[in-house]
């Protein structure tokens, strides 16, 4: 059973791409809402992953919300053909991006939920004024373009901040967190006022991807049941 106040979005980037569609309906099993789609270009982060082929391959296969993540440059170049393959939600950079503003009223635009994304090395205080414009900001807790990193414990400050602000000013805006989440850091991150996680390699990689995705959603209520 999953809990309303927590989303879980597994991250296509560490599962089997010659199993993905079986890997996805198994995540759904479990129970996460969404699945998180990390686009990566090779200039923005070191590694190239996938775009939009993928994303249009497996859209009718869940109606899973689409989270995808742009660590690309110039993103807003490119929202128009994800919002068409499929996104739901669409996350861009801050710091890639001349105009986030600019970025996000495109999103909304094209009618998608728009995210807003920082580096372990933004200032917090660069992304608050963005708040009150999205649906969404995701903290990295590691340095993106690679997966099995190993989570920064200084993200857990990061994130009470953002909620701290959020909280304050009345925002509707989920705080996502991504990088080295395992099943002990989730209670930490959502202690800390994250209210949705991604994770790749601690879901696809070992056992179980179902049951890997609802001990996470058990971790979760856990720390929610301390608050």
């Amino acid at each position: 059973m999953t809990d309303s106040r927590f989303i879980m979005a597994p991250s296509i980037l560490a599962a089997d791409f010659s199993i993905l569609g079986k890997q996805i309906k198994a995540t759904h099993k479990g129970g996460a809402q969404y699945l998180h789609i990390d686009v990566c270009d090779g200039v923005f982060v070191p590694s190239i992953s996938f775009g939009m082929p993928v994303i249009e391959t497996i859209r009718p296969i869940t109606d899973q919300f689409f989270d995808v993540h742009l660590m690309i440059v110039n993103p807003e170049n490119y929202v128009e053909e994800f919002a068409r393959c499929g996104a739901d939600g669409i996350t861009f950079h801050l710091e890639a991006a001349k105009d986030p503003n600019a970025v996000i009223d495109l999103i909304h635009k094209n009618g998608k939920k728009a995210g807003i994304s920082i580096k372990p090395g933004t200032e917090v205080e660069a992304v608050l004024p963005y708040l009150k414009s999205v649906e969404l900001v995701l903290v990295m807790s590691v340095e993106p373009g690679f997966g099995g990193q190993k989570f920064m414990e200084e993200s857990c400050a990061r994130i009470k901040k953002i909620r701290e602000y959020i909280d304050k000013n009345h925002l509707n805006v989920i705080v996502e967190v991504d990088g080295g989440v395992d099943r002990r850091t989730v209670k930490k991150v959502v202690n800390a006022g994250a209210n949705a996680v991604v994770s790749g390699s601690a879901i696809f990689r070992k056992g179980s991807i179902s049951r890997n995705v609802r001990k996470y959603f058990k971790a979760a209520e856990s720390a929610l049941a301390e608050k």
